[in-house]
């Protein structure tokens, strides 16, 4: 009996592993053989069973009986050998077939939409929708759709990956981020080719709608303009730990940036180093160094912006889903000199985020800025605000903008929802 069962097992095994092959390699044209091999080896899973069934009967008949019943059993069990071993090779046919085919050049039976559908890059939309009211003066602008922000990200090939962002907003269309990176290169080091939004301390790198905010900080549009800033060129990435973790950027890029160089068209260099350290199993911390530099001598103009980021999560991890803090600043000094003239303006911004539970964060941040050039003049602003995720594909946010400068006081109140389909929801860049 165990000898019997053994040997239906072995050739069971034997003959599914074609059949497993068979269907995964020709799906649509050897459907129709697959299903005929598997009746028939349902059929003689049904004669096993009652061979061994008429043993059971003979052993409890007798020694004799059950002989001669075994020698018939043997004969059956023979047969059914020899069904099994015209079923394996039936079953290997149609593969050894394919495989001359392949060896000879010949056509591949794989189905076309699946290797098309490789293909296809990653694909995902962002809205970004904002209302306004103002406490002070006439109503006007109280809606507008910041942007609609298209992705489009693949992997070229086993060694770089590309990232395509377009914004479209209200009668424009503006290519954001457009660049490949190969990662895996000697000495830990990854590279960027092409349009992105570079390492100028750490908002400035997140897109738009991922920002704590319903805009970025005030130092960030005064200094580099209102998108922030975005270069063309080349970007060097390199990590290592020690006592911690650092990350070194190089960015080599056309400085033609309207806030920090005038719109120019000669290279700019900007070097990003950041350092961090996971304090505990629920805090860390992390602060970083920019310095960017470029000329353009159409103004006689020579720009230097430097600056330090920090930040400070607390997130625990039992608890992570409902309750996070962190606290986060930026603070920049910018150099516009002009002909040898100019001189040093300061500018900064404090925030911090609180999650209330698993889907409202509560949050404020204060802006400070000098203007970089001309008259001193300083901007304050102060923005509480309060987001509720509805989903992992809808955020809703709602803040109160305070802005004191030198025309007075104004208040606004600003509601801004964010959705996203695709892969890559809600992707802070």
């Amino acid at each position: 009996m165990t000898s019997l069962h053994r040997l239906w097992l072995v050739t069971a095994v034997t003959l599914a592993a074609p059949l497993v092959r068979l269907a995964a390699q020709r799906p649509a044209a050897t459907q129709q053989q697959v299903d005929s091999l598997a009746a028939q080896l349902r059929a003689l899973q049904i004669r096993f069973d009652s061979v061994l069934a008429v043993l059971a009967k003979l052993q409890a008949a007798g020694p004799t009986r059950a002989d001669s019943g075994l020698a018939a059993a043997r004969a059956d069990s023979a047969a059914v050998q020899d069904d099994l071993a015209a079923l394996r090779a039936r079953a290997r046919a149609p593969a050894a077939t394919q495989g001359a085919a392949a060896d000879s050049g010949g056509q591949r039976g794989t189905g076309r939409e699946r290797n098309l559908n490789q293909l296809n890059p990653e694909l995902s939309a962002t809205g970004n929708l904002g209302a306004f009211a103002q406490t002070d003066g006439p109503q006007q602008d109280n809606f507008a759709l910041h942007e609609l922000e298209l992705s489009f990200q693949a992997a070229l090939d086993p060694y770089s990956h590309t990232k395509i962002f377009v914004a479209v907003g209200e009668g424009a269309i503006d290519v954001e981020e457009a660049y490949f990176y190969y990662t895996g290169l000697p000495g830990r080091l990854r590279l960027d080719l092409g349009r992105f939004r570079q390492q100028l301390g750490e908002l400035n790198r997140w897109h738009l709608h991922a920002v704590p905010e319903s805009d970025y900080p005030l130092v960030l549009t005064t200094y580099a303009g209102e998108e922030g800033l975005i270069g063309t060129g080349l970007s060097t990435y390199w990590a290592r730990s020690v006592l911690g973790t650092q990350e070194l950027w190089a960015q080599f890029t056309i400085g033609n940036n309207e806030g920090l160089f005038d719109g120019g068209n000669r290279p700019a260099v900007l070097g990003h180093l950041n350092n961090f350290w996971q304090l505990g199993r629920s805090t860390y911390m992390q602060i970083g160094a920019t310095a960017a530099y470029g000329t353009n001598p159409d103004t006689a103009l020579k720009s230097t912006l430097a600056g330090l980021d920090f930040r400070f999560t607390w997130r625990p991890p039992a608890r992570a889903k409902y309750r996070e803090w962190t606290l986060r600043g930026e603070v920049y000094g910018i150099n516009k000199e002009r002909a040898g003239v100019g001189d040093t303006r300061y500018g900064w911004y404090a925030s911090t985020q609180y999650k209330l539970g698993a889907r409202w964060v509560a949050g404020v941040r204060y802006d400070y800025v000098e203007a970089p050039e001309g008259p001193r003049d300083v901007v304050r602003q102060v923005i509480p605000s309060l987001t509720f995720w509805q989903s992992e594909f809808v955020r809703l946010h709602a803040e109160w903008r305070h802005t004191r400068d030198v025309t007075g006081n104004t208040n606004v109140v600003a509601l801004q929802a964010v959705w996203a389909i695709g892969p890559h929801k809600h992707e802070t860049y």
